[in-house]
């Protein structure tokens, strides 16, 4: 039976439109959203492992290294066995700076454009042959089924099709953050096709060779030798070499890494291919014996490579040889547009981009997608001119592991990129050098000489394909590759970049930005960004990492505008590479690194980054991050409100205690500066920042609907051997609360003071009151002239007031903390002693009111009306019924300096440093609370003054209170210092 080569071309058509139908559905969401985020398509799609070498080719190699075949498979299993500890810190590190290839991946790392360029150039040269073999393959395989000689024109016309398969779905967008669901669903239906032909192969062959499953073991029974020849090669050294080189392909493959990692729409994904995909391989290795032994059996003619297609034109059915053929247009086509991908995306990062920078002046995505559609066009080109060459090789076999080989030397690297933060560009390069050289010609060249001119001497082309070869090739290179990459590390040192990327290779970085940035604003960013991308292009950019990062166009907080700058870098690392991108931010987005304040503003940043790693301290580091872990928590926990302030005046602290006190979130605050935050709180503690003094207390502060009263406190930030840094700190405690309570008991006090006047008030009273009734019996008696009604007006406004003055004093101690204001002192001190006069035994004291008439202070009337009343009650408490009280004020150093004094006792030194303890009196229980003193302490320091008593000076009797209080009027020179 065979086909005509047009009925084979419109099949492949066919089918490649099919493909085509089902990725153009799905990128027009024809298929359900849960279908295509199912982890079984993901699974599926790995399945883009199982090339012509595993379709037609592990048949060849079965026959020819037996068991040795399952290593094609027995290594990616070991790979995703490995998941948690290899691939999903990979799957996070490519994620989170969105590196898209292997080259990505070294290039961030060793912060080396070389090391880039290296991988490509070495995983093109081990991926062409392998392209050029699924060519080969659908050539061959035409072949087969037609009976005619190698038909290039189905060559041609099949990557034709691929090509524009892979310009269409695959090339589609130009950053990893937009997958190409639709070429994902395409590659998990090829799967699904060349599993199912190669199930139904196998199931028709045995049932054509031996009838049934116990045919097939009574055959092997009688031929011991098909088993001996199987089982051989496993008791060799050659098994474990292969079961290396599939391993490292595993993941490593252009394919395979493009698959995994960057069309990965959901981490879960991976940990269930992580079962799921090894059994998937397991059912594609348990049908390559019968298939083999069915071949054997039946004595087909045709090599063990294509058994497939031979079993299925033996059983003489079409649909059967058209789904075999299918299947392997499958695997070749679903290997070469994923590969050509994967490619074009590295030689557009590290070979193109370098040589050729975006033109501001065009479309950048534009741009970019034409140049990977070059690419992708080239490559495909490339693969075919390489089939031409292999046309006379034999096998399909030693072209995979020669790809495979290839992928074995990028292993210790990747090992180091996750497990060694010690390694070095140097010794990377030096190792991949090494390894490169000795695959090249004891690999590579030794095949090429089977097929065109290159000759090695005394390696025959016998040896040169045999798997002992690539063993020995594979410890010999891989050794020397690690060898030299752990020597050369250890005898360099990595740069400060490198230590940075390895730290992010293992989730534990703590960089910071170098400086501060010059920019203050996204636009600002868009702007920077325009000389290199264009203008549409930046601000596109800065707009899609605003919405990653769930900021807007009016951030301006220096740490959030940090986190923009490293995501755009991220973001044009997936368009570019992370060289490429790095260049451009460290470029454009420029940081100050002479501003002393860039580690201050970032501490939240490094927080930030510390408490997101995913990786445990160990020993001393352990220990440190404990210990920070302890402070940063007192300052959470501590009940006042702490706020740090950069010399630039920008918040980078503000605890929980700040945040229940203003109702302002700590995200919402760090990184602005202190006076832009919200009426009043910007005001009010950008004023206590900007003055000298290092304490206030009691400051009032106006809120909707309410007053509060707060203490704030300042120190100066010091670092040792440095000296002040010019970062401060303020200590925020809400006294409120205390203020209400001593609110109330002012007021207690004077209406206890009230009741010790009430004698002198009902006599004061008394005494107007006679005279009124003695004219009112002058007036009943008749008086013509008037002047009796005119002194009973005078007698009732002296009544008034006194109850006035009365009144006004009992009420005094609810205020609610005006606006200080100056404050004539004179008629202050002339108001509290007419208050204290009201008593019986004031009104035979002498008062001395020798205050200035053009004195002033600052302060509020009736509370410093208080404060005297309480010292002039003292002073009559403690002084003989004829003593004297005198009141004097001047201007002193800038201050007023008021003296209060009197002829008593004095004060007892065993008690003058308790007198302005609360609630401490020596007078008899039930006369004195021992509140007056303490209060008029307190209200003098909310004034901004000071008490002081002792002594009186030049005398054996008496008492000298001296009070300080800011002036209520600017003074000249002379006065400030007087």
């Amino acid at each position: 039976m065979t086909f005509s080569l047009a009925t084979l071309f419109v099949s492949a058509i066919a089918y490649l439109s099919a493909l085509f139908l089902i990725a153009y559905g799905t990128e027009r969401g024809w298929l359900p959203h849960r279908l295509l985020h199912h982890p079984a398509v993901y699974v599926l799609s790995l399945g883009v492992y199982a090339t012509t070498w595993s379709y037609y080719g592990s048949v060849g190699f079965a026959e020819r290294f037996g068991l040795g075949y399952a290593t094609i498979y027995l290594g990616v299993t070991l790979a995703f066995a490995l998941t948690p500890v290899l691939l999903m810190p990979l799957l996070r590190l490519t994620r989170t700076h969105q590196l898209t290839s292997v080259a990505d991946v070294f290039a961030f790392r060793f912060d080396s454009q070389l090391a880039g360029v290296l991988v490509t150039l070495m995983m093109l040269t081990g991926s062409l042959p392998y392209l050029a073999l699924q060519i080969r393959a659908v050539a061959e395989s035409t072949q087969v089924l037609s009976g005619d000689s190698p038909p290039h024109v189905i060559a041609i016309g099949f990557c034709v099709m691929v090509t524009v398969f892979a310009i269409i779905f695959g090339a589609r967008h130009v950053t990893p953050r937009e997958k190409h669901t639709g070429l994902v669903a395409a590659i998990a239906f090829e799967s699904l096709v060349k599993i199912g032909a190669l199930l139904l192969v196998a199931a028709v062959a045995v049932g054509l060779a031996f009838g049934s499953p116990g045919g097939m073991q009574a055959w092997l029974a009688a031929n011991p030798e098909r088993l001996a020849s199987f089982y051989g090669p496993v008791q060799g050294d050659t098994w474990v070499s292969l079961l290396f080189m599939t391993f490292a392909a595993a993941f490593l493959l252009p394919r395979q890494f493009h698959m995994i990692f960057t069309e990965n729409l959901r981490a879960d994904g991976l940990h269930t291919a992580s079962w799921a995909f090894p059994l998937l391989l397991l059912l594609l290795a348990a049908v390559i014996p019968p298939i083999l032994w069915s071949g054997q059996a039946l004595g087909l003619p045709s090599p063990p490579d294509y058994y497939v297609l031979a079993i299925a034109m033996f059983s003489e059915s079409v649909p059967l040889a058209v789904l075999a053929y299918l299947g392997g247009i499958s695997a070749a086509s679903a290997m070469i547009i994923v590969c050509t991908l994967a490619l074009s995306s590295m030689s557009l990062n590290h070979l193109l981009l370098p040589l050729v920078p975006p033109d501001p002046a065009r479309n950048l995505y534009a741009a970019l997608r034409w140049a990977r559609r070059m690419l992708i066009a080239a490559i495909i080109a490339a693969g075919y001119l390489f089939y031409l060459i292999l046309e006379r090789a034999e096998g399909l076999v030693s072209w995979g592991l020669i790809s495979f080989l290839a992928m074995a030397q990028f292993l210790p690297g990747i090992l180091g990129v996750l497990f060694w933060p010690r390694a070095t560009r140097a010794g990377f390069i030096s190792g991949l050098l090494a390894g490169g050289l000795i695959w090249g010609f004891a690999g590579l060249l030794p095949a090429l000489s089977t097929v065109g001119p290159v000759e090695i001497i005394g390696l025959d082309a016998a040896t040169a394909q045999s798997a002992g070869h690539y063993g020995r090739v594979a410890f010999w290179s891989v050794s020397l590759n690690a060898l030299l990459f752990a020597a050369v590390s250890l005898v360099t040192r990595p740069g400060e970049r490198e230590a940075e990327a390895a730290a992010a290779c293992r989730d534990v970085s703590t960089r910071i930005p170098r400086g501060a940035l010059v920019a203050g604003s996204p636009a600002q960013f868009a702007e920077q960004l325009a000389p290199v991308t264009g203008g549409p292009a930046a601000r596109a950019e800065v707009s899609k990492a605003l919405a990653d990062l769930g900021l807007d166009w009016d951030e301006g907080r220096p740490d959030r505008l940090q986190h923009l700058r490293e995501q755009i870098e991220r973001n044009l690392s997936g368009m570019m590479g992370p060289i490429l991108a790095r260049m451009i931010v460290d470029e454009r987005l420029q940081l100050d690194t002479d501003t002393r304040t860039a580690l201050a503003q970032n501490v939240r940043l490094i927080e930030e980054r510390l408490e997101r790693s995913r990786s445990r301290f160990r020993g001393l580091a352990a220990e440190l991050d404990q210990l920070r872990r302890y402070h940063r928590q007192i300052l959470e926990d501590l009940p006042l409100g702490v706020v740090a302030v950069t010399p630039m005046r920008r918040i980078v602290r503000w605890n929980p205690a700040m945040q229940a006190l203003t109702g302002l979130a700590a995200p919402r605050v760090i990184g602005n500066r202190i006076e832009e935050l919200p009426e009043p709180w910007g005001a009010f503690l950008a004023g206590f920042v900007a003055e000298d003094a290092s304490h206030a207390y009691k400051r009032p502060l106006r809120l909707p609907g309410e007053s509060r009263w707060l203490s704030l406190h300042k120190a100066w930030i010091a670092e040792p051997g440095r000296g002040e840094t010019g970062d401060r700190l303020l200590l925020v405690e809400d006294v409120t609360e205390l203020q209400r309570l001593e609110d109330e008991l002012t007021h207690s006090e004077r209406l206890a003071s009230i009741g010790r006047l009430a004698a002198g008030v009902a006599h004061e009273i008394g005494n107007p009151v006679t005279g009124i009734a003695c004219l009112a019996q002058e007036l009943r008696e008749g008086d013509a002239d008037g002047e009796a009604a005119e002194q009973i007006l005078e007698q009732t406004q002296r009544i008034n007031n006194i109850v006035q003055t009365l009144v006004s004093y009992a009420h005094a101690g609810h205020h609610e903390a005006p606006e200080p204001q100056p404050v004539r002192l004179r008629p202050a001190v002339e108001e509290a002693e007419r208050v204290v006069r009201l008593s019986k035994r004031a009104r035979s004291m002498a008062f001395d009111n020798c205050v200035p008439d053009g004195i002033q202070v600052l302060g509020d009337y009736q509370r410093l009306v208080q404060v005297f009343v309480n010292l002039f009650t003292n002073a009559i408490d403690a002084c003989d019924a004829q003593g004297r009280i005198t009141i004097a004020a001047r201007r002193h150093r800038g201050r007023i300096r008021i003296q209060v004094l009197d002829d008593g006792p004095g004060i007892p030194a065993p008690i003058r440093d308790k007198i302005l303890e609360p609630f401490f009196t020596t007078k008899a229980p039930g006369q004195g609370t021992g509140l007056g003193l303490p209060l008029v302490y307190n209200i003098l320091r909310e004034h901004g003054g000071d008490l002081r008593l002792q002594p009186r000076r030049g005398r054996q009797r008496g008492t000298e209170v001296v009070i300080t209080l800011p002036p209520g009027e600017p003074m000249e020179a002379s006065q400030r210092h007087a």
